[in-house]
């Protein structure tokens, strides 16, 4: 498995009200239901998953690896019954009620008819989402405004940040000037990936995603500096999970292991939010997905699992031109799953746009609304990782960048510097370099990975300020006070292949918004109720589409939780010049994009070979 983006390294209808918009809701529910009711019954009788179920006739002897979730969780005497027919138990997923099993492929159909079994899928292969001007993500969001106004900075509070692992440079430590004492804030650390017990990141990643979180910028603050790049929430404390390998790579069992035991400390280190920059296609409804059903049991324990929405917003294998994109597990309704926007080099958001790379929604299958916001994902500037294998020239940060300094400075490589890059020459922890030399403590990169952990940020600062939130009324918060205020809609040219792209800033690419962390701080609404995504449901008669939002979830007509107040008053573009019609977004005149989308489910992969397909990459090295 690889990541969503490697680097350059691979390649309205008007909004109703009243009676009319009653009536209609109505009646999409009563259909929703029905649709819902025969997927269930369906399920029953179909409890391995397409990409198993077409791997049954391979040769004997076959061996596969699965994810079997139970009806309740599995007791040893079910484990053993599995291994009593030749399958080997890998690791329990509790979690999920369920676990990780190697088995042979003839055991597939018993496995199934077993009456305590509800599901079985491939481990799948998922990866990071990102690829590799100065970096204004912290101005663009107002995230200073609760520093200087609310003195808020994440302090007690611990995000779990599940990805390639966390190396403790510098700007991810606590200090006290006054005493000079200072301390790691990465409290805790655990590896999950087979075959090593190293808990450091040899990727670059994660450590790039801790530090949008919670850097503290030591390494760019002071008189010499002209930028300091600080993380959202610039104290909060780390707990590294380290689910995916030195190439970026991963798989389902890891994570929901890794989401399991944040779920077990989340006393220990107040974990109130999980980062999963991280993704992979999707292959069946959230319902019976078991990475998705690992997000909502950390949702239920009480913390907010902020996902990316992936980086295939300029897929076109479907002829969707990027809708339906949305990755695993930010397919799930209750994680706040977040796509990429562009600072255009200024702290003002009137520039901003969307990431033409930003996957677009609605879900696979289930048709949800994502993203649910956007965030400034565009080379964004974070800490570097030493030996980082991500680093390649489009990553580099120069001096120039960040420091004043018009002749020689002097820096410390042990922070963070990485030895692999030999542009860097440092032969020694301390060095004397020219200010046009590569930064030992910071690197760019782009895609919706960077985006998350604006929005885990944001959630840390909501919890500092109100300790009793639940995670619905924090996604409910961060969404409705979002910034509604876009183009009609943006381009950009790709400079190396010369194609433009187009966005329309509809709700499937924006979701209720562009995140805003001051409005978000200054708001007192608390939801009463789940804040679940609501689903499309699109009727071709009028070709119109509505949303609905089922019962017992805040999301309605009614103050303060109005689908105009969440989403903005343009809901869904007009018609046939932007979603739907003859002519753009999806498809030709013969719909062929319209159709899967809202048909077959499967809008993007390799749909022929499911159960060893690895995540699709595009050519995206960030965008101007």
């Amino acid at each position: 498995m690889r990541r969503f983006e490697q680097e350059k390294k691979l390649i309205n209808p008007p909004i109703f009200s009243g009676a009319t918009w009653g009536a209609r809701v109505l009646v999409t529910i009563v259909i929703c239901l029905l649709a819902a009711g025969a997927s269930i019954a369906d399920g029953k009788k179909h409890k391995l998953s397409k990409d198993l179920d077409a791997m049954k006739s391979s040769s004997k002897g076959l061996t596969v690896d699965v994810i079997v979730q139970f009806n309740q969780a599995p007791t040893d005497a079910q484990h053993s019954k599995v291994e009593g027919k030749g399958g080997l138990l890998r690791k329990k997923l509790d979690v999920i009620k369920g676990a990780h099993y190697s088995v042979p492929v003839e055991l597939l159909p018993g496995l199934a008819a077993d009456p305590d079994v509800a599901y079985i899928s491939p481990n799948r292969p998922l990866s990071g989402t990102s690829t590799s001007t100065l970096d204004f993500t912290r101005e663009t969001v107002n995230a200073q405004v609760a520093w200087q106004q609310w003195g808020l900075d994440g302090t007690g509070v611990g995000v779990a940040v599940i990805d390639s692992g966390v190396t403790a440079v510098g700007d991810l430590y606590w200090w006290i000037p006054s005493n000079q004492t200072y301390g790691s804030r990465v409290v805790y650390s655990q590896n999950f990936v087979p075959g090593t017990t190293d808990t450091s990141d040899q990727y670059g990643h994660g450590t790039h995603v801790a530090g949008v979180i919670a850097g503290a910028g030591w390494f760019s603050t002071g008189s010499n500096f002209t930028h300091t790049f600080k993380g959202i929430a610039p104290n909060a404390n780390i707990i590294n999970l380290r689910v995916l390998d030195q190439n970026g790579a991963g798989t389902d069992s890891s994570v929901i292991a890794a989401i399991q035991t944040a779920i077990s400390l989340k006393s220990t280190y107040n974990i109130r939010v999980i980062n999963l920059s991280l993704g992979r296609q999707v292959y069946e409804s959230y319902t019976v997905d078991p990475l998705c059903q690992a997000v909502e049991a950390a949702w239920n324990a009480g913390i907010v699992v902020v996902v990316a929405a992936g980086n295939q917003g300029r897929n076109d294998s479907a002829g969707t031109e990027g809708y339906g994109t949305i990755a695993v597990p930010g397919n799930d309704p209750y994680a706040i799953t977040v796509g990429a926007m562009k600072t255009a080099g200024t702290p003002t958001r009137s520039d901003d746009t969307i990431a033409s790379y930003s996957s677009k929604g609605p879900t696979a299958y289930d048709y949800v609304v994502k993203p649910d916001i956007v965030a400034p994902g565009n080379q964004v500037i974070s800490t570097l990782a030493p030996n980082a294998s991500l680093l390649s020239s489009p990553t580099d940060v120069y001096l120039t960048e960040y420091s004043s300094s018009s002749t020689t400075t002097t820096t410390s490589t042990g922070s963070g510097g990485n030895s692999k890059n030999n542009k860097k020459n440092s032969t020694s922890s301390l060095s004397t370099v020219t200010t046009n030399t590569i930064s030992p403590s910071y690197m760019r990169l782009s895609g919706t990975s960077m985006a998350t952990p604006v929005v885990s940020g944001a959630a840390v600062l909501l919890f500092q300020q109100n300790p009793n939130l639940t995670p619905d009324q924090v996604k409910a918060r961060l969404m409705k006070t979002a910034s509604k205020n876009f183009p009609a809609y943006s381009a950009v040219t790709d400079q190396t292949t010369g194609i433009t792209y187009s966005d329309y800033y509809d709700i499937f690419t924006i979701g209720a918004g562009y995140l805003d962390i001051a409005a978000a701080l200054s708001s007192n609404d608390l939801a009463d109720a789940s804040a679940v995504s609501p689903a499309a449901v699109f009727d071709p008669s009028t070709q119109s589409a509505y949303l609905v939002t089922g019962q017992g979830v805040v999301w309605g007509d009614s103050s303060p939780w109005a689908t105009s107040l969440v989403w903005g008053t343009n809901v869904f573009v007009n018609g046939t010049a932007v979603l739907w019609g003859s002519s753009v977004c999806w498809g030709t005149s013969a719909d062929d994009g319209f159709s899967v989308v809202w048909g077959t489910g499967v809008v993007w992969g390799d749909t022929s070979n499911q159960a060893t397909s690895t995540a699709l990459s595009i050519l995206v090295g960030g965008e101007k």
